[in-house]
């Protein structure tokens, strides 16, 4: 990599870390939303607006994430990043020293806004700084360090809520650490200075045929890899636990197959991308498939980790896939409109389930049966092209970035 900054270990770390925010945007407060009830249950509709504290930074990254690349593509990744880190920062605190139920939405929708910024820039200056097997398992990472922090997150936000439904905010702080490690150990990147009217070209050459068919897998995937997280608690409810804390621990156990997932993408990700796909979509398959039939809980639990497993493949397999052979010039763009895509599966995730429940008159596990089929027919698709002879698709160099003191 050309100039004065050679990107190495704490350089990926530094951006690595940014990517748990989204984690502890949910996580964080889940613990503490019986207090959030109790406290605004005097406000009208408190019952919708109040759990919104929880979700709306979710929404605002499904609708902001590609507006997000294309800020970073036209202003510079790292400035944008280090100004979302600050304001982010501000937000997230914000809760403990405001009241009245509309100023916090108002907060949180702050948090979502940034929160897009911050996720779709770390991604994509992963992408700037590394190249090739380095760039892949960064990205990797990040779907093994978010699984990992939501562990921690649902523990602390539990702690802390035991002082008062305010405490768990003061956590958010924790992105001015952030913004500290990433000014000092990443350089705003640049591409070589195109000639007249290349910008135009640049836009032309995006490719949106290559990334529709991308998007479309990508929200599949993430509906399936959030049922697990969102919707096992639903389930073990059905089998008889009843315990809310045991049901969060027994549910982040099962969580631990994703991060092995990860890992196991980080020494078989050189695969053709249908390989890779055929094989995790089968895990899901068998997962789900376990999960609806299962008559106790262990083998529910026994179903959720195979089901994890596939899921902590998938998201890097997807990931990885995306930022390939994306120019300098347009990967925040790509990156923005990937992370949009996967938000919405996480949006829509809830209302699957929920709409093959309602339908069917039955309880959950019968949703996940339906996902066995639905993850089935995405293994079946991926099986005559992982069949071929193919070699591992060839990682596309960009033009090389070059990073600024």
């Amino acid at each position: 990599m050309q100039g004065r900054h050679q990107p190495g270990f704490w350089t990926g770390f530094a951006l690595l870390l940014p990517i748990t925010l989204s984690t502890m945007a949910i996580v964080l407060l889940a613990p503490i939303l019986p207090g959030l009830l109790a406290e605004f249950a005097a406000v009208p509709g408190h019952d919708y607006w109040v759990p919104m504290i929880l979700t709306v930074p979710a929404l605002c990254v499904a609708l902001l994430s590609p507006v997000a690349g294309l800020l970073g593509d036209r202003f510079g990744r790292r400035r944008l990043l280090v100004v979302a880190l600050a304001v982010y920062g501000v937000v997230g605190v914000a809760p403990v020293f405001l009241h009245g139920l509309w100023p916090i939405l108002a907060s949180r929708i702050g948090v979502g806004v940034t929160e897009a910024l911050i996720m779709v820039l770390s991604t994509t200056m992963i992408g700037d700084h590394f190249e090739g097997a380095a760039r892949d398992r960064w990205l990797a990472a990040q779907t093994a360090f978010a699984s990992l922090s939501a562990l921690v997150f649902f523990n602390l936000g539990g702690q802390l809520g035991r002082i008062g439904w305010r405490a768990p905010f003061w956590v958010y702080a924790v992105a001015l650490v952030m913004l500290a490690l990433v000014l000092r150990f990443t350089r705003e990147s640049t591409a070589t200075p195109p000639p007249p009217g290349h910008a135009e070209a640049v836009a032309a050459r995006f490719p949106w045929r290559r990334m529709a068919g991308i998007l479309a897998v990508t929200v599949y995937g993430s509906v399936m890899f959030y049922t697990v997280q969102i919707q096992a608690g639903r389930g073990l409810a059905v089998l008889g636990l009843a315990d809310p804390g045991r049901i969060g621990f027994l549910t982040s156990v099962a969580s631990i197959g994703v991060p092995i997932g990860t890992w196991i993408y980080a020494r078989v990700g050189r695969l053709p991308v249908a390989r890779l796909l055929l094989a995790e979509f089968a895990l899901l398959t068998l997962g789900f498939a376990l999960m609806g039939r299962a008559g106790g809980i262990a083998p529910f639990l026994a179903g959720c980790f195979v089901n994890q497993l596939g899921a902590g493949m998938l998201l890097p397999t997807l990931l990885v896939w995306a930022m390939r052979g994306l120019p300098f010039a347009v990967r925040g763009r790509g990156a923005g409109i990937w992370t949009g895509a996967f938000s919405i599966g996480q949006f829509l995730c809830p209302l699957v389930v929920s709409l093959v429940s309602d339908s069917r008159g039955a309880s959950v596990l019968v949703a996940f049966e339906v996902l066995a089929g639905a993850a089935l027919a995405g293994a079946l698709l991926a099986l005559p092209v992982a069949l071929r002879r193919a070699a591992p698709m060839p990682v596309t160099a960009p033009a090389m970035p070059v990073l600024h003191g």
